[in-house]
């Protein structure tokens, strides 16, 4: 049986910051990431819902951020 080993999340919002980029930015970048690339939809009541990553997420993304960085230039 296969275990979740992902033990936390953090929401988009903390992401941009920690990063120093913008929420549409990581919005923009993560659109195109899968499950296993460690990003996760949170819903909450209602229409509410959140994107969020995983520590592997996180690392992805800065990943991204480096090769957008590059493109750019």
């Amino acid at each position: 049986m296969q275990l979740n080993k992902v033990h936390s999340v953090k929401t988009i919002d903390r992401v941009a910051a920690e990063l120093g980029e913008t929420i549409d930015q990581i919005f923009d970048l993560a659109i195109d990431m899968e499950t296993e690339d460690g990003v996760i939809w949170v819903y909450g009541p209602g229409d509410d819902s959140v994107i969020a990553f995983t520590p592997f997420g996180i690392e992805n993304l800065r990943e991204l951020i480096e090769m957008d960085r590059e493109r750019a230039h």
